[in-house]
């Protein structure tokens, strides 16, 4: 999809979906060596032993897989997608083998009234993996530019 949308082309509701990345535990240890090296991300048997009960990804390495896939077109936005701010949570671990998909939906657009040329919108999005479990929930806060004539006008 080619298709980038300015603030005046969003609307409440309006939901976009990504395409999809599998995870596989090479990609989570090498995440977590870097990142969040922690025993339950790095090594199966302590992994067993943890809260996790068994390998998981990093939440971290899932909010950074959730920003790819946005970025890739899962959050179709001109200019890109530039956060004011977020809230996440991960109700449930990420795994060995999770293909994950991002489904996004528009709960908010508001135009400044201080910088004509642009707005917040809030985007809820889901990052669900293979059988549409809910692993990551990220509500971003973002800055989205309004179309020029638009603005222009406004």
């Amino acid at each position: 999809m080619d298709r980038r949308f300015y603030l005046d082309d969003l609307r409440i509701g309006q939901t976009f979906t990504s395409g999809s990345h599998v995870l596989d535990a090479a990609q989570i240890k090498r995440f977590a060596a870097e990142f969040d090296p922690q025993p339950f991300h790095l090594d199966e048997a302590a992994a067993e032993a943890s809260l996790l009960a068994g390998l998981a990804a990093s939440g971290w390495h899932t909010a950074a897989v959730t920003m790819r896939l946005l970025v890739d077109g899962g959050a179709p936005i001109v200019g890109g997608v530039v956060g004011a701010g977020v809230e996440i949570s991960w109700p449930r671990p990420t795994r060995p083998g999770d293909e994950l998909q991002v489904v996004s939906e528009v709960t908010e657009v508001t135009p400044s009234r201080s910088k004509p040329g642009r707005g917040i919108v809030v985007l809820r999005s889901e990052t669900r993996n293979q059988r549409v479990e809910v692993v990551q929930v990220l509500t971003s806060t973002l800055v989205v530019p309004r179309r020029p004539s638009d603005a222009a006008d406004g």
